[in-house]
């Protein structure tokens, strides 16, 4: 596949990843050794330059318990900014921690002959172990070509893994059937849904619970309002544009990432629709983009930082197990969610409240925050 052109991964510093990202090399330094007093937008610039540049921090110094070098890749291609700045924070941190060395390399064609032949150069290098994020993850021709290197992979919100795998995820369908109840506690009865792109499993887990809590009220799934996004902002303006333009649109709108939530915010603003007093919208992530918009998205905390931190630590355990001759297996973790109230959801115009300000909806259970170990 094509690739920029960019500097070799060696020779690379510090002092170019400030330069790209137009900060200082100490605050380079605070970001990959996962420093707090840090902004978020500086945060995000600095992971984007990494990125671009390919840039592996130098971590020679450090070892594993093992007592040997070793050098993960992470292959990546998200459509979310916000979301891969968040991974990358998680495995830079586990990596400094482990004492192991980070390669980055993206991979963002969809076609699976160029999937396959980046994976194979990326194979051809020295790690010995990659950590694939979504949508990476559910890629085959991904997967097959790490196998036939004998390269262990870790998914992450993979639904479906495979045998003798590794993956991380979060239960994808209780998060979207916690957040469609908190709608439909708020009084919503007429709400749209923007699905995720749907080559990933969690795009359908997400549409699959946000029907059964539909289904759970009494309301039938066949007349949701419901449009096709593929987790980028730009999906999110004509997902919310449609439903929004729907004889009965909807007033609540519940989009599968916090991208196409933003998106839908965007849009709403630009219809004169203030939100959330005319227009309920929530997303799903929690990532950085839901505290920057106006007003803040409620949405589901997905752990993501931890996440690719979990997929890093799995993935060395299967390094140290294939040295040592253990049998591979299927390993899952499955980590917590968390329903997230903020400013952009509220009862419909017209609905009855009670004192607290939460809309009465008989037989409904309530509760703002709520938190699910992730098991169905």
């Amino acid at each position: 596949m094509s690739k920029p052109s960019r500097r070799s991964r060696g020779s690379v510093t510090v002092q170019d990843v400030a330069r790209a990202a137009g900060v200082s090399a100490m605050t380079v330094s605070r970001v990959v050794n996962g420093g707090t007093n840090v902004r978020e937008t500086t945060r995000a610039a600095v992971l984007a330059a990494i990125a671009q540049l390919n840039y592996s921090p130098n971590s020679a110094a450090r070892s594993l318990a093992a007592g040997d070098a070793t050098q993960i890749g992470l292959l990546y291609s998200n459509p979310s900014a916000a979301y891969l700045s968040q991974f990358l924070i998680g495995a830079l941190a586990a990596a400094r921690r482990a004492g192991c060395h980070l390669v980055l390399e993206a991979c963002e064609s969809e076609r699976p002959d160029e999937q396959a032949e980046a994976t194979r150069s990326f194979a051809s290098t020295s790690v010995e172990g990659v950590i694939l994020p979504p949508p990476l993850s559910e890629a085959a021709p991904v997967r097959a070509e790490l196998e036939a290197a004998g390269i262990p992979w870790v998914s992450v919100a993979m639904g479906l893994p495979p045998a003798r795998s590794l993956n991380v995820r979060i239960d994808d369908f209780e998060g979207a059937a916690a957040m469609t109840r908190h709608l439909l506690d708020l009084g919503h009865r007429k709400i749209g849904f923007i699905r995720g792109n749907p080559n990933q499993t969690s795009s359908a887990e997400r549409y699959r619970g946000f029907a059964a809590a539909l289904e759970e009220a009494g309301i039938d799934i066949k007349s949701a309002a419901v449009e096709q996004g593929y987790f980028t902002f730009r999906s999110g303006i004509v997902a919310a544009e449609r439903l929004l333009d729907r004889p009965e649109p909807p007033t609540a709108i519940f989009a599968s990432n916090d991208d196409m939530a933003a998106a839908a915010v965007g849009v709403a603003h630009r219809r004169g629709l203030h939100v959330p007093q005319d227009l309920s919208v929530v997303g799903f992530d929690d990532t950085s983009l839901a505290t920057t918009v106006w007003p803040e998205l409620t949405t589901v905390r997905q752990p993501i930082s931890t996440m690719a931190e979990e997929a890093l630590t799995l993935l060395l355990a299967r390094i140290r197990a294939h040295r040592s001759a253990e049998t591979d297996r299927l390993e899952e973790q499955v980590l917590d969610h968390e329903l997230i109230v903020r400013e952009s959801s509220a009862p419909p115009k017209g609905a009855q409240t009670t004192p607290s300000g939460r809309a009465s909806v008989s037989g409904r259970r309530g509760g703002a925050t709520t938190s699910n170990p992730g098991l169905r």
